[in-house]
């Protein structure tokens, strides 16, 4: 059988060695980050039956973290864990779409227990996106790594399209340039500032026949698709 797959997104070193320890004795497969970005990058390269995540986190906090993986999966449950038991803490857990809240200190057997009822309960997902994108005039197949415009249509490359629907997934919202890198780029993602400057231009480019339609500089934070 199987083993579900969680991320389990914690900061505090030593509570995120217990969880992960505890929680692959109790049979589950466990992928362990430890801020709001590394999580977000390991949840859009990998396949993930639930997360786990800590609300306070540095770099993204695990609101907002929540609210990204919900623009481009409503199935996957999650569950907040956090140290304040505040009320509006909740509510905006379950705003979001959070589908359990755990206020620390909690029992490992509770959590579990947790754990496998909200699984119980939700429907099985796919962690994948649209592939399929209209942006403006535009029509982006990603699968096919083709951009269409009426009869003309412009072949993509793999890292093009990657790049592109990051941006869609981002549209109108700011996608961080450090993000873009460890997403298309990967490990070497230090060495490939400059590549993917070229390779936004070239977007626009390919883009730049709707007037509608614009990649823009966001400074020192990183670019946003605008479609007025």
């Amino acid at each position: 059988m199987q083993r579900h797959k969680i991320l389990l997104i914690e900061d505090d070193p030593n509570l995120g060695f217990i969880l992960h320890e505890n929680l692959e004795l109790q049979g589950f497969a466990v992928k362990l980050c430890t801020d709001g970005e590394q999580s977000l990058a390991a949840y859009h390269r990998e396949q993930f039956d639930l997360c786990l995540v800590d609300v306070m986190l540095p770099k993204k906090d695990g609101f907002t973290l929540a609210r990204e993986i919900r623009k481009t999966n409503q199935g996957i449950p999650i569950i907040f864990l956090t140290a304040k038991s505040l009320k509006d803490d909740r509510i905006e857990g379950f705003k979001i779409g959070g589908d359990d809240y755990m206020t620390k200190p909690f029992s490992m057997e509770e959590l579990v227990l947790r754990i496998q009822a909200v699984l119980k309960r939700s429907k099985p997902v796919e962690n994948k996106t649209k592939s399929v994108f209209t942006i403006g005039k535009y029509s982006f197949d990603y699968e096919q790594q083709s951009l269409a415009i009426g009869n003309k249509r412009q072949k993509l490359t793999s890292k093009e399209s990657e790049l592109l629907k990051l941006l869609c997934l981002h549209r109108n919202d700011t996608l961080e340039r450090e993000l873009a890198l460890k997403m298309v780029w990967g490990e070497d993602s230090y060495f490939n500032g400059r590549s993917m400057d070229v390779f936004i231009s070239k977007l626009r480019k390919y883009l730049q026949e709707d007037q509608t339609v614009e990649i823009m500089n966001v400074h020192g934070r990183g670019f946003k698709l605008v479609v007025r």
